[in-house]
């Protein structure tokens, strides 16, 4: 099936909307590049993992980083910040594996180091990229592909 934001182009423009308004939040651009990718990966969304990938080494994030992302609590390569993001993207990715999937200490804890404007952005790019993980598995778009 052809992707869905191709056959609704309102669709399209209101996601972008959403992606001004997390620009604006102000959480670091590294940080939403992280959180996307975690999400994907955990969602198995290969054309979000391969775009999320080639998005944040374009803005500068490195092959070592984004190849420890999935296993980010072994790694001393993010910060106290990142890490507390990481968590928060992966508890609000897997809502359905635990009854209170974002606990109130993973909520302290991102809470400690972004204020709420930016945990917003941080929230909704978390959403959003679960919306695209969801509609490309369900659509079957390949690895790679543009839109």
């Amino acid at each position: 099936m052809t992707n869905p934001a191709e056959i609704l182009p309102d669709a399209t423009k209101g996601v972008q909307n959403i992606y001004k308004a997390i620009a604006q939040a102000g959480a670091p651009g590294a940080t939403l590049e992280l959180v996307h990718l975690r999400a994907s990966q955990i969602n198995g969304c290969s054309p979000c993992v391969f775009g999320g990938i080639k998005s944040a080494l374009k803005n500068g994030e490195t092959d070592e980083r984004l190849h420890q992302v999935a296993a980010w609590r072994d790694s001393d390569l993010f910060t106290a910040s990142e890490r507390a993001a990481l968590e928060l993207a992966e508890a609000a990715t897997r809502l359905a594996d635990r009854p209170g999937a974002v606990t109130d200490e993973i909520w302290a804890a991102a809470a400690e180091h972004f204020d709420e404007r930016q945990l917003s952005g941080i929230v909704m790019m978390i959403a959003l990229t679960n919306m695209f993980n969801r509609i490309n598995t369900t659509v079957r778009t390949p690895a790679g592909a543009t839109w």
